[in-house]
């Protein structure tokens, strides 16, 4: 007995020993990490990205190794103006200099050292909009966002025009509508641009575009990687008659492609960035591009057969093409990777809005009964329930359109749960058919690409808010477009480190290396990734479920005639 007490007694200080020896290994490697760190930020080797999305500002800094170290972060909202979606010069610069300055604070919290010098930066914001300057560099109009729909009629004109599908969000349909308008500012502009492409003006003179970022501006030519001349020559021809001094070549960026350099930093510029003033000039910037091409990026999506869909507030998938389409669709933008090849693009205004406002439902009634909820469990356990729903919903049919949606032809939009007096009324069929909502018009677009048009695809990587709970986003999306789907660890970090990682390349990739070969290589190696394959009893419900989805779309319209 004594002895036996005695071995166990020596078994439990061996464990004990070789348990510190692995807390003093790991605290080692965790030193050695952060003096690597240090010696990178403190020698300009970190690279930086900077995206401005709809709703927040984010900053990511990366090592060598391509991963995020410090962030910083700022909440901005678009405001409402005269009829127009818009953020104010003021927003746009004191949001990137309070962004600058978290991230700083960042480095110094963690790494106690200043940031002063940097190996390359980019910049990414949202695609599309309108920003027209004269001569002098003032802003003729306010800034008119992508969430515009006020240029339906110049849409329609130029999509005919150019036998080229042209969305209402592109810098080219919001020119020529303010030339429909006859607006007098027109006459005046000497340079249009985007917001990503505003910034890197102001902090480097030179006018640039990625190809990515160009192509939500005007048709693009992935052959000759730049504007698509044909085009410029009919978009020429149908304002000739106004007698502009300008030119439509002379008015947009010059169009450059990933790895390509986009100018420095100048002394201006360092301290438009950083109002500290420690920030030094001469840090080469990488092409300005649009948060579509930086989200190819973070998913590592940019060759031919791979494609990714970003989930959230609102929806788009993007499919990198082998070849041109047959034909022009109304329901699919064309644009391209920030490489330059072609990308088929579904773009959806609504996805989980109506879902959350539901899920907010269900913790109203909760807590009405004294239950105090964590929604992250609440979201866990509705999204799962919904694996249990029918594969076709049972008959119950939901609309997400707090807005308009153009892939269904619809302007204005009511969001709106409708059901036969046989259905069957469950909470998981109700749960599953939010779901399916969720990307019922990115499947009625994309089943164009994949059915009619018989695009190939072999990997589909999922991010944003809808593949938070794990497997059901997931399962959802590939029943919806019959293909495995993948969801990365590092998908989360979303398009700020994707231009970081653009700005990367440019800085540190090999000769002859294309974009694709560097993430594979250099980035995503060894990354783990988490794929689900179709089900193929939940390809036929939502398939079924999306026909009789189709054929209510009359009753969603007389819905948005009546509620006005």
């Amino acid at each position: 007995m004594k002895c036996g007490g005695t071995r166990r007694h020596s078994v439990e200080t061996d464990a004990g020993r070789r348990g510190r020896k692995r807390i003093r290994a790991t605290e080692m490697e965790e030193m050695m990490v952060q003096e690597r760190i240090i010696d990178c930020i403190k020698n300009g080797r970190a690279v930086l990205g900077i995206e401005f999305g709809s709703t927040r500002i984010k900053a990511v800094l990366i090592d060598e190794t391509h991963t995020p170290v410090a962030s910083g972060d700022h909440e901005w909202e678009n405001r409402l103006e005269n009829g127009i979606w818009t953020y104010t010069l003021d927003d746009i610069w004191s949001g990137l200099q309070d962004c600058y300055a978290k991230l700083a604070a960042d480095v110094k919290e963690k790494y106690g050292t200043e940031l002063t010098m940097l190996s390359a930066i980019g910049f990414s914001g949202m695609m599309h909009g309108y920003m027209a300057f004269d001569r002098e560099g003032n802003l003729l109009v306010p800034f008119r966002t992508w969430r515009n729909t006020i240029t339906a009629q110049a849409a329609e004109i130029l999509s005919e025009t150019f036998d080229f599908n042209v969305p209402q969000r592109w810098s080219i349909a919001h020119l020529y509508q303010a030339v429909l308008n006859g607006e007098e500012h027109v006459a005046k502009i000497d340079y249009l641009s985007t917001l990503a492409c505003y910034i890197q003006w102001k902090l480097t003179g030179k006018r640039t575009a990625g190809i990515g970022e160009a192509s939500g501006m005007f048709p693009i030519d992935s052959e000759k990687m730049d504007y698509d001349a044909a085009m410029l020559d009919k978009f020429d021809g149908l304002v000739a008659e106004k007698g502009f001094e300008w030119k439509i070549r002379d008015i947009l960026p010059k169009v450059l492609t990933a790895g390509q350099s986009a100018g420095t930093l100048t002394e201006e510029g360092a301290r438009l960035l950083d109002v500290s003033g420690k920030l030094q000039a001469g840090i080469p910037l990488c092409p300005p591009e649009g948060d579509a091409g930086t989200g190819m990026v973070a998913t590592k999506s940019v060759a031919q057969r791979t494609g990714n869909v970003s989930a959230g507030t609102s929806v788009f998938a993007m499919i990198v093409l082998e070849k041109a389409l047959s034909a022009r669709y109304s329901e699919i933008d064309m644009v391209t990777t920030p490489a330059g090849d072609p990308v088929a693009m579904v773009h959806c205004n609504n996805c989980t809005s109506d879902l959350n406002a539901w899920v907010n439902l269900f913790k109203e009634f909760a807590e009405s009964f004294g239950v105090d909820v964590d929604m992250n469990r609440l979201f866990s356990v509705l999204y799962n329930k919904a694996l249990e729903g029918e594969k076709d919903c049972g008959g119950l049919i939901a609309y997400n359109y707090f807005s308009g949606e153009p892939v269904t032809g619809l302007e204005e939009g009511r969001p709106m749960f409708v059901r036969y007096p046989d259905s069957h009324m469950s909470l998981a069929n109700f749960m599953r058919t939010h779901l399916y909502a969720s990307l019922a018009s990115l499947k009625i677009g994309l089943d164009i690409l994949l059915k009619k048009e018989d695009v190939k695809i072999e990997s589909i990587t999922g991010h944003g808010g809808l593949f938070k709970t794990k497997g059901v986003g997931q399962s959802i999306l590939a029943a919806a477009m019959n293909a495995p789907i993948s969801v990365m660890e590092t998908a989360g970090e979303g398009g700020a480190w994707g231009i970081a990682l653009l700005a990367a390349y440019m800085k540190n990739g090999t000769k002859g290396q294309s974009l694709d070969e560097y993430l594979e290589k250099e980035v995503f190696a060894g990354m783990k990734a988490e794929t689900m394959e179709p089900d193929s009893e939940d390809v036929a419900g939502f398939d079924a479920y999306t026909k009789k989805y189709t054929a209510c779309l009359a009753a969603q319209k007389a819905a948005v005639e009546a509620l006005r």
